[in-house]
């Protein structure tokens, strides 16, 4: 999500937005915490605001509107945005059960994350270029 001379690290794909919408009620507030590790230990996790508690040594990415009362926020532990502070991350969903606690486990659906590259624009906002 880009708004006019803002660049963001993290978007919401619609199917995502979609589905945190069908659990607002349930749900609430949220927030995304994007785990280290290996296969769908990488996935982020939707978490209830005050069932995961971060701390110092998590990176606050920024927060994806997807149409709830208040943006999502999402973190990743400091060690992780060491790998990954040259990346800008959607959060997606697709079909199948992920291996983790994410609230969209009973759906039959799991959250992922799609990364590409930042750009030189955005590189240079950051501070990395």
């Amino acid at each position: 999500m880009v708004s006019i001379g803002t660049y963001q690290r993290v978007d919401v794909t619609d199917a995502a937005a979609v589905l945190l919408r069908d659990h607002k009620q349930q749900h609430r507030p949220q927030m995304f915490h994007k785990y280290g590790g290996c296969c769908d230990g990488t996935s982020p996790k939707g978490n209830p605001v005050r069932m995961f508690i971060t701390g110092p040594s998590d990176v606050l990415l920024g927060a994806i509107d997807a149409g709830v009362e208040a943006p999502i926020e999402v973190y990743m532990s400091e060690s992780q945005f060491e790998y990954w502070k040259y990346t800008h991350l959607t959060i997606d969903v697709v079909e199948g059960r992920g291996a983790g606690f994410s609230v969209e486990g009973p759906t039959g659906m799991r959250f992922l994350i799609r990364s590409r590259m930042l750009n030189d624009a955005e590189l240079e906002y950051f501070g990395l270029s």
